[in-house]
């Protein structure tokens, strides 16, 4: 479930070219999203991420929120919680009464809602291609699928769903290298929103009870 989390998100192969060459339709749909993004000082939004084994069936659906504020992020899923103020990662699970530490690593392999969400990921750690539009909740919305160049990522493909018209992520795919795949719809997506600093980091007195597992 961390793994959900991690990618939450929200938001999420196609064949690419001989040369690999990226597909400059794809890198522009995700400039626009880049630039928007980047300049929002902060951003919070409801996320409803579903678990689908290889025979398509639904296994796991959860519900929360994700906050962002720079690279800083919170999120909420479920019983469960990843906070991060971009030094130390906190991952409480209310169920276990646990909460675990680690160190903040930029460059683990995987999709942080900060990388997802705020820098330009795509142009070094993936091929892209556009490939079309669906119509989301009476959007048209770009279609972008990433593939990672690096093997040692968890997952084989990642598709970006994406309004036209507000160049914001309305949620994804991820397919897993087990065949499994992950679903994340973003709604009431909301930039600019008064976050507190405190709200990235763990308050112990409000977790009582709870048993810390530091793995720094």
């Amino acid at each position: 479930m961390r793994r959900l989390l991690s990618i939450c998100l929200l938001s999420l192969c196609a064949v690419f070219t001989a040369k690999g060459q990226n597909d400059p339709k794809a890198k522009a749909v995700l400039d626009a999203v880049t630039k928007k993004l980047n300049n929002s000082k902060s951003i919070k939004a409801n996320i409803v991420v579903r678990l689908t084994d290889v025979k398509g069936k639904v296994t796991d659906t959860k519900k929360g929120t994700v906050s962002l504020k720079g690279q800083k992020y919170h999120v909420e899923l479920g019983g469960q919680e990843i906070i991060c103020d971009t030094k130390t990662v906190w991952n409480y699970n209310k169920e276990a009464k646990e909460t675990q530490i680690s160190n903040y690593n930029p460059d683990e392999q995987s999709l942080s809602p900060a990388k997802l969400f705020t820098i330009n990921f795509y142009d070094k750690e993936y091929k892209y291609k556009y490939t079309g539009t669906k119509k989301i909740n009476n959007k048209e919305c770009d279609v972008v699928e990433l593939v990672p160049v690096s093997t040692a990522k968890q997952f084989t493909k990642v598709e970006l769903i994406i309004d036209k018209s507000t160049a914001t992520i309305e949620g994804g795919n991820i397919w897993q290298k087990n065949g499994s795949k992950v679903q994340c719809d973003i709604n009431n997506f909301n930039p600019n929103v008064n976050i507190p600093d405190t709200y990235f980091t763990y308050d112990a007195k409000a977790h009582p009870g709870v048993e810390l597992v530091d793995l720094r």
